[in-house]
């Protein structure tokens, strides 16, 4: 089954590791990004890796305007070195009304500061790669995510509305999806590797195995 085409437009803000990280894996899993960093060096750099990379300063309204910021689901704000810089950016992406901003934090103080301001979401550098943040944006129903590299993941999902009632060998996770269930987290208890005629129910959390391809399809079901 292929996947739905994507319909979600991000902005970075700030093109550092971190930054470039969540922008070039999100474009991977097919989203559009608009990359965004006041160093045309970096704009340069990236130029043709990106889907649009624009030179600006982030905490002027008017520049934010330009490049029609209100339009994209989700702006990531990514300045790390520059605290003053990611405070005036979230307060001006909040006062212009866009409707998901996620800040990056160097430790809790700023945490809490961004989160007062108004930051949707803030992560911690240490805590959220951005390979990881990339899935957790573009899969919110997605819970846990492990890379195992080339192409493949293990992901905790809740169980999908249309599988509630179905069994293991009903639901045909391998057949239609390519995915296998290594355990079930059902009532605070762990079953690992359920047999084929177990019941999923409305609460399941569910390990699953397979291709970050097949993993997305799956999370669709979810939408």
């Amino acid at each position: 089954m292929a996947r739905k085409p994507s319909r979600l437009e991000f902005a970075v803000i700030g093109l550092g590791r971190f930054g470039r990280s969540v922008a070039l894996n999100l474009i991977e899993r097919g989203h559009t990004v608009l990359g965004i960093d006041r160093d045309p060096n970096i704009v340069q750099q990236l130029a043709d890796r990106m889907t649009q990379v624009v030179a600006l300063d982030s905490t002027n309204e008017d520049a934010l305007r330009a490049v029609d910021i209100l339009s994209f689901d989700t702006v990531v704000v990514a300045i790390g070195s520059q605290f003053e810089a990611n405070l005036m950016t979230t307060v001006a992406l909040k006062q212009l009304g866009v409707k998901r901003v996620v800040c990056k934090a160097l430790n809790e103080r700023q945490q809490y500061i961004l989160s007062r301001v108004g930051a949707d979401m803030v992560v911690l550098p240490e805590h959220e790669a951005g390979a990881r943040l990339a899935w957790q944006l573009s899969e919110p129903h997605l819970l846990e995510h492990l890379n195992l590299g080339h192409g493949f993941s293990v992901a905790e999902v809740k169980v999908p509305a249309p599988l509630v009632g179905q069994t293991l060998m009903q639901s045909g996770l391998r057949r239609r999806y390519g995915i296998n269930v290594l355990a079930v987290k059902h009532n605070g208890k762990m079953i690992v590797t359920p047999p084929p005629e177990y019941v999923f129910s409305r609460e399941d959390r569910i390990l699953i195995i397979g291709t970050d391809n097949s993993i997305s399809t799956f999370c669709d079901l979810s939408s």
